[in-house]
C-alpha cells in the first residue's frame, strides 16, 4: 500500500487509537494500533508505520515504552480493516 493509502485509512477520526488487522505480502496479519510517536511524520513521509501489537496494547498504555512497537514498511501491507472485521 502507498502511505497516502495506509494514512488515509488509519487518520479516519473513527480510527484513531483503535485495533486494526494489518494484512501483509509474506507474512501472518497482526492485530494492533499505529502509534503517532514524535517521529510519526518522519516515518510516515517514508511509508513506514509504529504499531504496537494488541498483546503489548495494555502495557503500552501504562507505560508509553516504545520498544513494546514495531516498524512495519508499508508497501508490504496488501490491506488494513478494522480490529473487529
Amino acid at each position: 500500500m502507498t502511505s497516502e493509502q495506509v494514512e488515509k485509512f488509519i487518520e479516519n477520526q473513527k480510527r484513531k487509537n483503535e485495533q486494526v488487522q494489518i494484512y501483509f505480502k509474506d507474512r501472518q496479519p497482526v492485530t494492533g494500533t499505529f502509534i503517532a510517536a514524535a517521529d510519526y511524520t518522519e516515518l510516515k513521509s517514508k511509508n513506514l508505520w509504529r504499531v504496537v501489537s494488541s498483546m503489548n496494547l495494555k502495557e503500552w498504555t501504562n507505560r508509553k515504552d516504545m520498544n513494546l512497537t514495531r516498524i512495519f514498511n508499508g508497501i508490504s501491507f496488501t490491506r488494513i480493516t478494522d480490529g473487529n472485521d
